[in-house]
């Protein structure tokens, strides 16, 4: 039942990262190249394991030179498992949940302006076993490295460092954090339930909720619904004011959160 599901959730994620379409004549790869001498700095620092995925070529274009030694596996290792490495040894049931999270973010993200794109860090933390075969929490951070002239996200960052919460009972966590604004949202967290909230948005305010959370635009919710696109405009804005956030994209991460959608 686990593999089948697998299977699905795999390739619905495989399938959405063939959603953005690509000029491959618009990406300089010379850019990518300025990128290296950062990246190798940025992991002999923190002592981090730092890579970059091209969501074009849909393959990992950067490892660091000790990506995986801070679990305590060598060079060679890594090398002679080949690129499904790092994904064999994440714990069996984090595994589905980040799979299951990733395609709800990149759904959302696909919604997004460039600009939007650019100011956020997916967090997630979760189990993975080190070589001494015992399981220990990792915290792995991405964010768009570079985006197209489409707007598309091209290149990812992420980096990979050991979790001060070493607790591996605790299941997959994940958050998004705008390190523009500072907002936080807990996008999954197993381990803790929120309080009931002191607002409440109107049956029609969460429908158009839900519709954008579908990737129905406003011109489309009118015509759905029936109603003025400056009456949907409208809704939006009083469900940004009531939820406390900047942005559609935290309005549906903070609903689904709250169990609002």
């Amino acid at each position: 039942m686990a593999r089948s599901k697998l299977i699905q959730i795999s390739t619905a994620y495989s399938e959405l990262l063939s959603y953005q379409k690509f000029n491959a004549r618009d990406l300089d790869y010379t850019v990518f190249d300025k990128h290296i001498p950062m990246l190798q700095t940025l992991a002999t620092l923190g002592n981090s394991g730092v890579s970059v995925f091209d969501l074009y070529k849909k393959k990992h274009l950067f490892y660091s030179p000790d990506f995986g030694s801070l679990l305590g596996y060598n060079s060679t290792y890594i090398r002679e498992k080949g690129p499904d490495f790092w994904d064999s040894k994440i714990h069996p049931d984090d595994f589905i949940a980040i799979m299951e999270n990733g395609i709800s973010i990149l759904k959302l993200f696909f919604q997004f302006s460039a600009d939007e794109k650019v100011n956020y860090k997916l967090i997630n933390e979760y189990r993975i076993l080190n070589a001494e075969n015992n399981y220990v929490r990792i915290i792995e951070q991405h964010q768009a490295l570079e985006i197209d002239k489409k707007g598309n996200i091209w290149l990812t960052l992420s980096i990979i460092d050991l979790s001060p919460n070493q607790d591996v009972t605790e299941e997959f966590k994940s958050l998004l954090h705008n390190f523009r604004t500072g907002s936080i949202i807990p996008f999954r967290d197993q381990t803790k339930k929120f309080e009931p909230i002191g607002f409440a948005l109107s049956k029609r305010e969460i429908q158009i909720l839900q519709l954008i959370k579908e990737g129905f635009l406003s011109k489309e919710i009118s015509s759905n619904l029936n109603i003025s696109l400056h009456t949907v405009n409208t809704h939006r804005q009083h469900v940004l004011e009531k939820l406390g956030v900047n942005n559609s994209m935290e309005a549906v991460l903070y609903a689904s959160r709250l169990g609002l959608l």
